[in-house]
């Protein structure tokens, strides 16, 4: 769940790209990666969103008489965000759901590129509106921000597909090189395990954090690493987009629900939900799913600050 890197040295860089074609090899700036969009579109469905007046009615005033919500997204966790082949647009289902927010609302996003760690302490510094980057909605992350819940995931492992460790889950981990993004649970999740594999007499679990899932990938695909984890949705994309260099392992675990951030003192909870709730009703955010095929995840009762743990 996190951005741009510098770019690797040549053959590193084929090698990433070749083994993750749509997560946005290469190196961007928050401050150049972006993707406007006017009012009535949205890039999910193609068909106009349409604004619907009641829920215009409940925007801020602040926000409505900039309108446009600048919306942060780690742009490194394909399906959910990356770099388009133009090399500066935030793509995904994150996106193109922002965008079809946005145009309910009434309003313009600006999707810009921004380190997964950055963005809560960006939203609290009202550096952005929304935060839409795969995060999971935790007890812990609702102290700083508010959430909306839009999605159920998971966390998946993945290897390299010949001479990867057989690892069935967390308790796998325990001696084994463990590449996640920083300020992900799963850096969390491995961390704690190994603690736990140590108190229980085993080896520790060395955990490499990296500033985007890009980073953590090529650790895999080079050999630094020879565990990865991600969020379930993405690791099954990454591996689908390998090319025979990566698979999926164990069983996944930890479903939680996907939350879209925003400063606790905006009010922007209301508009979010009930435009989600618009989404969900005209059939948009389905098709914004599916056109990235991880409609297993939808949900249909959105929740605002609906944390599991």
């Amino acid at each position: 769940m996190t951005p741009k890197f510098a770019r690797p040295v040549a053959g590193l860089a084929a090698l990433a790209c070749a083994a993750l074609v749509a997560a946005g090899c290469g190196s961007s700036s928050s401050s150049s990666s972006s993707t406007p969009s006017t009012p009535a579109s949205t890039s999910g469905g193609g068909a106009a969103s349409g604004v619907d007046q009641k829920v215009a009615s409940e925007v801020p005033a602040s926000i409505k008489s900039k309108g446009t919500l600048t919306v942060a997204a780690d742009a490194s966790y394909a399906p959910n965000e990356f770099i388009g082949s133009d090399g500066h647009t935030v793509e995904g289902m994150d996106a193109d759901l922002a965008h079809a927010l946005a145009g309910v609302m009434g309003l313009k996003a600006k999707v810009v590129n921004a380190t997964f760690d950055s963005i809560i302490p960006g939203l609290a510094a009202h550096k952005y509106d929304l935060g839409m980057s795969s995060f999971t909605d935790t007890k812990e992350r609702e102290k700083t921000v508010n959430f909306v819940t839009y999605f159920s995931a998971g966390t998946s492992f993945y290897t390299k597909a010949q001479g990867g460790p057989a690892v069935t889950g967390l308790s796998s981990l325990c001696g084994l090189t463990v590449a996640v993004e920083k300020g992900t649970t799963q850096q969390a999740d491995s961390t704690a395990q190994s603690g736990k594999c140590t108190k229980a007499g085993k080896k520790a679990v060395k955990v490499l954090t990296f500033p985007d899932q890009n980073g953590a990938n090529l650790a895999i695909s080079s050999g630094r690493a020879q565990v990865g984890m991600a969020d379930s949705p993405v690791a099954d994309y990454q591996v689908k987009k390998s090319g025979g260099q990566f698979k999926l392992v164990g069983t996944p675990y930890g479903t939680a629900p996907y939350g879209i951030a925003m400063p606790k003192d905006l009010k922007l909870e209301k508009p979010v939900l009930d435009a989600l709730k618009v989404l969900m009703s005209n059939g948009k955010y389905k098709a914004i799913l599916t056109k990235w095929g991880i409609q297993s995840g939808a949900i249909s009762n959105p929740q605002i600050n609906g944390a599991i743990s």
